[in-house]
């Protein structure tokens, strides 16, 4: 008996059917049936079962000799079923990689439960992938498995089939079976839910939803549509049956206004003319489920108002007006924006009339994001070196909690943002500066650049439209033309720019001045930052901050982060931090695994780290400097060169150890080999390449240089006479060794 029945009906989707069976087969828990049943469709779907059948034993055909719709399908296949549970896939939908690892995994860890409940994602044509806004649900802390009466909440994810594994013996005990028509996953949900003696949940996205332009059901007009209504007097009839489940019938009786003004209001499903006779319909069975004690929630109360008395004209009346307003609220904001966008022109331009103030500076980071990077170890370097300079910082408002007191906060595009830019001396940025910005004689522009460059930049991405993503090389050039300084952290760095940015500014090669802090933190600090981030004593934690994809539109997850934790055991902790340019969490914290995406300042995250596993992150260059071990995830090596391009193959010289699959390294940390001496090998040559100059003073050249004008510079520590940065539990307990300043100029190089 195989562990999983995988059950997917097929009726015309021969153009998705192929991906669907792949992922299924694809799955690292091999231990499973794909029973296919085709709908009799018309298409190729047919063929394409049979195809996969011939080259799998896994797959099971089922042909159906004439159309019976999705649910009977879905029963046909049931009954073919032998696994140990049963589990639902529509077959323009996926599954995600390790899904059934997964589910086998926490099946395993909760005792067999009748029914497990997993997350999806919707996934669109556009390549966006949105996970389920009910997702909070599926947290798996507390008691598993547990009855519905203690997590009622999961009465409002989707009700569907396919986002949960049902035990066979349960399913056949019971006598469940999918109705005809439309909508036939509501009759099938409800009652096992509030029959199941146990139930667990999998907070992980295991399916791919896909949301097709044409051809799906929900975007079908139809009055087909009607079928919701015999759906849900098979779920009453169940209720009439079993008085013991007599306590659901108020929360059914909701979820039944809400379905019913959900198909009622979409104008995509319901034909023009029978609108009017499905609310009368909805109004119907209103009354006719209407249960006492059912208290209407006040946000509610008028959708259920509009149904319980079937005011189609006053629905539509409603509608047309909130179409009205949402008409004017957009023709009044965009002539707001423009009236405001001429006066702030303007504005701009009489400030740049005024005197320039040789007392000003401005930072940013990362388009408007928080204190961080070398633009914000600069602004702390002018505080400290140079305080007749008043710094400011410009961050969108979501962003002014990560700004330190001290430097003034500045919200782009304000009339106090663009004072600023027209008469400050100084500015800083590790972007593109703004495209408005007119740069005035006098000023002085700082590029600190975000760091080595492994992936190409500037005008290397000219034949890389993935990664350019329709950029203005024109508009980055005449940027490029504005720079005074550009910061570089290595000789490699410096040819870059060189090469990709050209232009008449002058190259400070002086270290990276966001590394400082790896030689100047101290073991209270250190202490302090495991302590903020719960990181247990005598654990071991492992950043994982994985770079952004150019092949891809949205964040991409290769690895399971939670069985990696529940495979090296508990002395093991990760740290998940998603690029900053998705803007989302990578993860879910749950356990071991804390999701750090939101943390304002990766350099503390590495301090508090006691390794870190990336991909093709330019951090890696920075957390060289730690001397701690790093271990690279390329299993999409290929890919990732040919979007980006790179200016070396990591492969050929990495700083540690290189895991190709999720199995892969979790062997490397499970066998030591993380930190063995074959990588420390590999880590001395990478430093010796790339931290040359990150001596813990790189933001004090460039503030002595460009604010001071001072032509000697601290000299730099040579990289082997510099004091090794300790480990971060070790660092915990020894603060660090003051480190010599023996001589070594930096490299100044003028541009031309």
């Amino acid at each position: 008996m195989p562990r999983f029945s995988v059950i997917v009906p097929a009726y015309q989707v021969q153009a998705y059917l192929h991906e669907c069976l792949e992922s299924v087969l694809s799955q690292s828990c091999p231990d499973l049936e794909l029973i296919v049943v085709d709908d009799a469709s018309p298409d190729a779907c047919g063929a394409i079962i049979d195809e996969f059948a011939a080259r799998d034993p896994r797959v099971r055909p089922v042909h159906l000799p004439e159309n019976v719709g999705l649910g009977p399908a879905r029963n046909a296949g049931v009954a073919q079923a032998r696994g140990d549970y049963l589990l639902f896939l529509d077959s323009d939908d996926t599954l995600t990689p390790d899904a059934l690892r997964s589910i086998a995994d926490r099946l395993k860890e909760t005792g067999e439960p009748d029914v497990l409940v997993f997350d999806y994602a919707r996934t669109y044509w556009t390549g966006e992938a949105v996970r389920n806004q009910a997702a909070l649900q599926l947290a798996e802390q507390g008691p598993a498995p547990f009855r519905l009466e203690d997590r009622p909440g999961l009465l409002r994810l989707l009700m569907v089939a396919w986002n949960k594994a049902y035990r066979r013996e349960f399913v056949e005990a019971k006598g469940f079976a999918f109705p005809t028509g439309w909508y036939e996953d509501t009759p099938w949900t409800y009652p096992v839910l509030m029959t199941a003696d146990s139930i667990a949940t999998l907070d992980r996205v295991c399916v791919h939803y896909r949301q097709r332009r044409q051809g799906s059901i929900l975007r079908t007009t139809s009055d087909r549509h009607f079928d919701v209504f015999d759906q849900y007097d098979r779920v009453f009839a169940f209720l009439d049956g079993r008085p013991d489940l007599a306590r659901w019938r108020p929360v059914l009786f909701r979820r039944m206004v809400h379905h019913l003004g959900i198909v009622y209001a979409r104008r995509d499903r319901l034909p023009r003319g029978s609108r009017a006779l499905f609310l009368r319909r909805a109004r119907a069975h209103y009354r006719r489920y209407r249960t006492p004690g059912a208290p209407v929630p006040l946000r509610c109360r008028i959708h259920h108002t509009l149904i319980r008395f079937g005011l189609h004209r006053t629905y539509r009346a409603l509608q047309l007006a909130s179409a009205v307003h949402r008409a004017a609220a957009r023709t009044g904001g965009r002539l707001l924006r423009g009236l405001r966008a001429a006066g702030l022109r303007a504005h701009y331009r009489v400030q740049r009339c005024l005197p320039l103030c040789a007392d000003r500076a401005v930072f940013t980071a990362y388009d408007g994001r928080g204190h961080s990077c070398s633009p914000g170890a600069l602004e702390s370097a002018f505080r400290d070196l140079a305080p007749h300079v008043r710094t400011a910082w410009a961050a969108r408002p979501e962003h002014h909690h990560a700004i330190p007191p001290g430097p003034r906060r500045l919200v782009p595009g304000t009339a106090a943002y663009w004072t600023a830019l027209a008469r400050s001396r100084y500015l800083v940025s590790n972007t593109e500066f703004d495209h408005r910005l007119a740069k005035r004689r006098g000023q002085v522009l700082i590029q600190t650049g975000q760091g080595t460059p492994l992936g190409h930049i500037g005008l290397d991405l000219q034949e890389r439209p993935a990664a350019a993503r329709g950029r203005d090389f024109g508009r980055l050039l005449k940027g490029v033309d504005a720079w005074d300084y550009v910061l570089s952290a290595n000789r490699h760095t410096t040819l870059t720019h060189e090469r990709v940015h050209p232009g008449r500014y002058t190259v400070l090669e002086y270290g990276c001045p966001r590394n400082d802090v790896f030689r100047t933190a101290t073991a209270a600090d250190v202490a302090r930052l495991r302590s903020s981030l719960g990181i247990p004593e005598g654990t071991v934690a492992i950043l994982y901050a994985p770079t952004h994809r150019d092949y891809r539109r949205s964040q991409r997850h290769p690895l399971d982060l939670q069985r990696i934790v529940r495979r090296l055991g508990p002395r093991f902790v990760v740290l998940a931090r998603a690029h900053h340019a998705y803007g989302a969490p990578l993860t879910q914290s749950a356990g071991r695994v804390v999701d750090v995406s939101g943390h304002p300042s990766v350099e503390a995250l590495c301090l508090a780290s006691d390794a870190l596993v990336t991909d093709y992150s330019s951090l890696m260059f920075d957390y060289a400097n730690l001397d701690r071990p790093i271990v690279i995830h390329a299993d999409d090596w290929e890919a990732h060169e040919a979007a980006r391009g790179t200016y070396f193959d990591l492969r050929a010289f990495p700083p540690g150890a290189i895991a190709r699959g999720e199995d892969e390294l979790i062997d490397i940390f499970a066998t030591g080999h993380w930190r063995g001496s074959r990588s420390a090998q590999l880590r001395s040559a990478f430093r010796r390449r790339f931290c040359t100059w990150d001596d813990g003073r790189a933001a004090e050249r460039v503030v002595r240089r460009v604010v001071l004008g001072e032509s000697e510079l601290p000299p730099v520590v040579p990289l082997e006479e510099r004091c090794p940065v300790p480990s971060a539990a070790s660092l915990a307990r020894e603060p660090l060794a003051t480190v010599p300043r023996p001589a070594g100029p930096g490299v100044v190089t003028e541009v031309r």
